[in-house]
């Protein structure tokens, strides 16, 4: 065809200028094998790191106040609809707490489970002033419940040396505060060991 030879010329001083470490030799010898590879040279570029998203620290929250409930909110009538949340919820986990329901299933379904909401009772404790305290759980924490009383006090109870009873559809069952001495988060993934004496 007319202008082959034209193209021929534009092609080897194509590859000249973009393969200029290569000799016409070898130039010719990937022609003649009709394929072309052209050498491209970058740069690599250098990764960025991704900045992680920090949280605020423990000091932070506690001037933030993110924790603390206000006066005008501790009243235990605000937190009964939370109680019967909570009962659904358990009822729910535990498919439904029928008469025939084994015991020690529920007992492995409450040690995970959530526990906002629940009303509970101290029956044991180290300090005579902590029981018989009973109040719907509010908050908890790694070492302490917040609980708020029917007499719309927010008490602060330890999980250390006290024993906690809860009731849900006449199934009690009892909490040993000091085998307990988790986060709800961490809770939810631990698994427990039976054991057989349990004290304070």
């Amino acid at each position: 065809p007319q202008g082959s030879e034209k193209a021929k010329a534009f092609v080897n001083a194509f590859l000249k200028r973009s393969m200029p470490r290569k000799k016409d030799e070898a130039i010719q010898d990937i022609l003649t094998r009709k394929a072309v590879i052209l050498e491209h040279y970058c740069k690599k570029k250098a990764k960025q790191k991704k900045k992680k998203t920090k949280g605020f620290t423990a000091k932070q929250r506690r001037e933030m106040r993110l924790f603390e409930i206000e006066p005008e909110q501790q009243r235990y009538t605000i937190f009964l609809p939370l109680h019967e949340l909570w009962k659904q919820y358990i009822r729910d986990l535990c498919h439904g707490l029928k008469p025939d329901t084994q015991p020690h299933m529920v007992q492995g379904k409450l040690l995970k489970a959530d526990l906002h909401g629940a009303i509970v009772t101290v029956t044991k404790s180290k300090c005579p002033s902590y029981v018989g305290i009973t109040g719907i759980i509010l908050q908890e924490f790694k070492h302490v419940f917040k609980i708020i009383t029917k007499e719309d006090k927010l008490k602060v109870v330890p999980k250390l040396n006290n024993v906690f009873s809860l009731e849900i559809d006449g199934f009690i069952s009892y909490i040993y505060g000091s085998k307990f001495l988790l986060r709800a988060s961490e809770r939810s993934a631990k698994k427990f060991k039976l054991k057989g004496t349990i004290d304070l």
